[in-house]
């Protein structure tokens, strides 16, 4: 018969006595002030860098516009089950949007749970937002110490890209904090030896896959080197351990991918973005080799597009588009990144500071390079992915080169620190003497750049040279000032402003189509999250988007336009209200050229309206054979055709429906169609 064994006596080492788990006050209390061995004011600040995160992001919703692509199909999600898994834009499930779904959940969870609207959709982002900041801060406090998580936390915080992404209904907060979440557990895993960790890492990647596709995967390089590199396993376990892990980033990755493909493509909408109405061909091609090679890849041309960030090359980051949303401490992490790896040269190959840094490292390195080379289509909100990199390096290497710089030989280490300040604090006023004459906050970020920066390099250098401690010990709080300057007013600015939904950057409009030119914003009081929409029902069966002010959408031709279809015909908020009148029982209100106004429409109408092109009019989405069947089973009545410039309606479909329909005379471009018109 088996017994237990008795438990272990108690020792002298815990004085006899066995230690007490700590009392649930004791816990809260901890919460708020850290554990016992850390500083005092260590907690505090960490709670005061949250704050000030939520407050950036969340700081007043009513003028936030987000995406109306997106937020279009969201609120269609919540009014089909269907629409919703697919991600289709319009609740009848034509077409869906050019990304996989996951960030369109979240989101239409929120909205499903608390009614649709603006705050319900900005939830999940600014959850996601501010839980990056968090989850970045205690990765890095467990191998640097609090100083260098406090100042990651902040850095993160306040790039200004970061702050002005967060603040609409793109993607891009969800995929990054995903993101964070595969780091920390890939970090748990080289730490612990464990095949858990890994694993959960793999699916944490699998589902920024699902968030924005191939773009989850550039930091995979470098998670594969860290682990085989750091991990406290003999090869043959982490080589095993590793394929444990990819399978499960593999099954993560594609389950969706493979569910909606193996529908018959009769019985679900059609894949927005892909050539050959795929998942797999949306994967490889728009958004995948098409996002960097463009248009002269034989693989996915649909990637060709408006730069809206400047010209590919290793200079794109720093340009008058790109420099004052990301660039500001990337001259310091990449010095950071050099010293730091220096500094731990000769440690063992499973050292973990080493590890944090190779991850945090290629986390930027290679970002930067995906950015900066990319010849397809690119946002300046990409790069809000590169942002926990270069605050990582910058926190670490602040703290690695400042002891390097107190204890290392002066003549190796004594110029390190301070140039890497000096480089930073004038670069920092270079980008603000781009936007001088843009207003008050960026003249005296300017001036405090500057001034700070003087302060800290003298201070350091003085201090060293006298020995004086508390000098060294200012001049590096001037440092911070002086590096953060910069990216704290173009912060405040994106907080404190709407912002163009579709091409969101924070500051002030630099020219190009980096300034937020295109469409997508909505102005405050729309139809749709910033409208008149809190009475919907959490079901989100109810309570349509107002017929108040309309969306403004892609190439708005005036006052009360909802676009144009990217035809040339305008669509007016009347046109609008004749459609719902003579709707007739059809399914979808309205047929029109592209994405951007059939997702205005949805959101003022409430009902679904059909894209035929996709974002770009260039998806072969509608087919003649396909119009005729909808129109002769009374699921559709009115086309919105035209070949006046701009994306105009496929010639075919354009040519047939002209011939065969009516044009209502009140409004050009707009032509009924009846089960009586198809032969």
């Amino acid at each position: 018969m088996t017994t237990l064994a008795p438990p272990p006596a108690p020792t002298a080492q815990d004085g006899g006595h066995r230690a007490a788990p700590p009392a649930a006050g004791s816990r809260l209390r901890r919460l708020f002030t850290g554990a016992p061995e850390d500083p005092r004011w260590a907690r505090p600040a960490l709670w005061a860098i949250l704050v000030l995160a939520t407050a950036l992001y969340a700081w007043n919703l009513s003028s936030v516009t987000g995406n109306t692509f997106y937020d279009a199909a969201v609120y269609s999600g919540t009014r089909s089950w269907k629409a919703f898994f697919f991600g289709a834009l319009d609740s009848g499930s034509f077409i869906t949007v050019d990304k996989p779904p996951f960030a369109l959940w979240v989101m239409g969870l929120s909205a499903r749970a608390f009614g649709y609207g603006t705050w319900q959709l900005m939830l999940p982002m600014v959850a996601a937002g501010t839980g990056s900041v968090a989850l970045l801060y205690r990765m890095v406090k467990r191998d640097f110490g609090a100083v260098a998580a406090t100042i990651a936390g902040l850095a993160l915080t306040l790039t200004p890209i970061t702050v002005a992404i967060t603040r609409d209904t793109n993607p891009d907060p969800v995929l990054v904090f995903l993101m964070l979440l595969g780091a920390a557990a890939l970090m748990k895993a080289v730490r612990t030896g464990r095949l858990m960790p890994l694993v959960w890492s793999g699916v944490a990647i699998g589902f920024a896959f699902n968030t924005k596709m191939m773009q989850a995967y550039v930091v995979l390089p470098v998670f594969f080197l860290v682990y085989l590199w750091a991990t406290r396993l003999g090869l043959g376990r982490r080589i095993r351990n590793l394929a444990v892990g990819t399978v499960a980033l593999v099954v993560s990755s594609a389950w969706w991918m493979v569910v909606v493909d193996l529908v018959p493509a009769s019985s679900r909408p059609y894949i927005g973005g892909s050539t050959d109405n795929t998942v797999w061909d949306l994967v490889i091609g728009y958004n995948g080799f098409g996002r960097i090679f463009g248009a002269s890849s034989s693989v996915g041309s649909q990637g060709n597009g408006a730069s809206f960030g400047g010209e590919a090359g290793l200079y794109r980051l720093f340009n008058s588009i790109m420099g004052g949303q990301i660039s500001w401490l990337i001259p310091f992490a990449l010095v950071a990144l050099i010293g730091g790896l220096v500094l731990r040269g000769r440690a063992p190959r499973t050292d973990p500071k080493r590890a944090a840094l190779l991850l945090w490292g290629g986390w930027f390195v290679l970002h930067y390079l995906t950015f900066a080379l990319a010849e397809g289509t690119f946002h300046p909100y990409y790069v809000t992915a590169m942002a926990p990199g270069v605050a990582a390096l910058a926190g670490i290497g602040g703290v690695m080169l400042y002891r390097a710089f107190r204890e290392g030989s002066f003549a190796r280490w004594g110029w390190v620190l301070p140039g890497a300040i000096a480089v930073s604090a004038v670069w920092a006023v270079v980008l603000l003497q781009r936007v001088s004459g843009s207003g008050t906050p960026y003249t005296v970020a300017e001036v405090v750049a500057g001034v700070a920066g003087a302060v800290a390099v003298t201070g350091l250098l003085l201090g060293r040279f006298t020995g004086r401690q508390r000098l060294t010990g200012i001049a590096a709080l001037a440092a911070v000032v002086a590096l953060l300057a910069g990216p704290a007013a173009y912060s405040a600015s994106a907080a404190s402003s709407s912002t163009n939904g579709t091409n969101p950057t924070a500051g002030p409009s630099t020219g190009g189509m980096g300034g937020g030119g295109m469409g997508g914003q909505r102005p405050s009081g729309s139809g749709g999250p910033s409208g008149g929409t809190s009475g919907a029902t959490g079901s989100g069966t109810s309570g349509a988007p107002s017929q108040g002010q309309p969306p403004t959408g892609t190439g708005s031709t005036g006052k009360g336009s909802t676009g144009t279809g990217g035809t040339g015909t305008q669509v007016s908020s009347a046109m609008v209200s004749y459609l719902k009148k003579n709707q007739d029982g059809a399914t979808w209100l309205v047929a029109v050229a592209t994405d951007q106004t059939a997702s205005s429409l949805i959101l003022e109408s409430g009902q679904p309206v059909i894209s035929m092109g996709g974002w770009s009019g260039s998806d072969d989405a509608m087919t003649l054979a396909k119009l005729k069947s909808l129109v002769k089973s009374g699921k559709l009545h009115y086309i919105v055709v035209s070949s006046e410039g701009g994306q105009s309606t496929n010639s075919e479909i354009s040519t047939w429906v002209k011939k065969n329909g009516t044009a209502v005379s009140a409004y050009s471009g707009l032509y009924r169609l009846d089960a009586s018109d198809v032969g």
